[in-house]
């Protein structure tokens, strides 16, 4: 199908590249489209916005975000505006397209502004157009519109999308042109499609990372930063080039191509901000490890996780497991916090510490009173104590087993401190 051509002066006469003229291709199909119909169809628009967006949505992984703000503006107020004027064509075929155009191109410049590829853009075009023919379709047929009529109206839709397409990627390449700092741009826009969930096209990747000038890894390590209110008056880490950077948005963080030599400079470059390093993953499950880096900087804030300049992900596996599901780690919890729920504070904590160390050391009750720096009696005692409470589950290996998350949950330190015998 015919693409059209450029031509025609911008609307708002400023100084913009000459807007795509849309109809070139659609102009005469639509003329031979009886106006009649479009009075027939228009009672059809909204539920055929609703179910382009949709379709859209469920298609291309770069629009499955809440339809909200800015977003559910320019995503649904496009489709509409694309719906009615077809409309508008089918009654009047030199129908103004003066906003039309303007609706288009700004959609174009906002998909850039936002980080989506052209590639997006186009196939969130011919995805919708998908969806409105197919309703179109059937209701041409359940209204017995000839099926020489109806193949006319397809062809004019679809060369309505090419129209599209044209000027929406005008305003794209517009803004492109334009953007100050186009290499940073480009960086950042790698990060975020490296970053996204689910992952790019490996294609889509390399061709940015080449514009990018960045050598695609086979594996990456994702760094994730504390926000902080003056983070852009900060000076950006001096790691390389090969280290992508997101220091502008509530969510900061950093791509690390080459962690085993890049970490090392990571702590000195932070300027005082706290920062969690996900564990090293293939390139197409970064968002993976930048998921867990979230989770073990979450930890740090809470007072889970030791508070350090870099928390690893790789040292704190098993705090990031028993985390990872927090309803379930609170119901195998339950059954010894109901046990112990008659001690005072300070004894629950002796007594869980306890049976922590004990659980630790298999049992041993020297190495658990050595650990704890207390007699083994006051072991023994303790451990009395505890079978009162718990009964025969000591003796259980499944219910140690679920002791041993319990007691990992109940956010102790590692090595309980020595404390004074009684």
């Amino acid at each position: 199908m015919a693409v059209t051509h450029l031509g025609g002066p911008a609307r708002d006469g400023g100084h913009d590249a000459p807007l795509p003229t849309p109809g070139v291709t659609a102009l005469p199909i639509w003329a031979s489209v009886v106006p009649e119909l479009a009075e027939r169809m228009r009672p059809l628009a909204g539920t055929l916005v609703q179910d382009a967006v949709e379709a859209i949505q469920d298609a291309v992984p770069a629009y499955r975000q809440p339809l909200e703000g800015k977003f559910r503006e320019v995503l649904v107020g496009s489709v509409q505006s694309a719906i009615m004027q077809c409309f508008e064509f089918i009654a009047n075929p030199s129908a103004p397209r003066d906003d039309w155009l303007a609706m288009f191109r700004y959609a174009g410049r906002v998909e850039f502004g936002e980080g989506r590829t052209m590639d997006s853009l186009q196939t969130a075009v011919r995805v919708g157009a998908r969806a409105v023919w197919r309703h179109v379709s059937k209701a041409g047929q359940e209204l017995g519109i000839p099926a020489d009529t109806l193949l006319t109206v397809a062809e004019a839709i679809f060369a309505y999308v090419d129209d599209m397409c044209v000027v929406a990627v005008a305003g794209y390449t517009e803004a492109q042109a334009q953007a100050t700092g186009s290499y940073e741009r480009r960086r950042r826009q790698l990060l975020k499609l490296i970053l996204s969930d689910p992952p790019a096209t490996s294609q889509s990747l390399v061709d940015l990372a080449a514009a990018a000038d960045w050598p695609v890894p086979a594996e990456v390590a994702v760094v994730v930063l504390e926000y902080r209110a003056d983070q852009h008056h900060l000076p950006v880490p001096s790691l390389g080039k090969d280290v992508l950077i997101d220091l502008e948005s509530g969510d900061p963080c950093l791509v690390l191509p080459d962690p085993a030599t890049q970490l090392a400079a990571l702590e000195a470059e932070l300027q005082g901000r706290l920062a969690a390093v996900g564990p090293t993953v293939p390139l197409t499950d970064a968002h993976r490890s930048q998921k867990l880096a979230r989770q073990a900087l979450s930890l740090v804030h809470r007072g889970v996780l030791p508070e350090v300049a870099v928390t690893h992900c790789d040292r704190n596996l098993s705090t990031l497991l028993m985390f990872a599901d927090e309803s379930l780690v609170s119901h195998v919890a339950q059954p010894i916090r109901e046990a112990f729920a008659d001690l005072t504070d300070k004894q629950r904590d002796r007594v869980a510490g306890t049976l922590r160390t004990w659980l630790h050391t298999r049992g041993d009750i020297n190495e658990t009173a050595s650990r704890l720096a207390v007699h083994p009696q006051t072991v023994r005692y303790r451990m009395n104590q505890i079978e009162e409470l718990l009964g025969d589950r000591l003796n259980d290996p499944e219910q140690r087993f679920l002791m041993e998350i319990t007691m990992h949950a109940w956010r102790l330190p590692d090595e309980p401190e020595p404390e004074q015998q009684i």
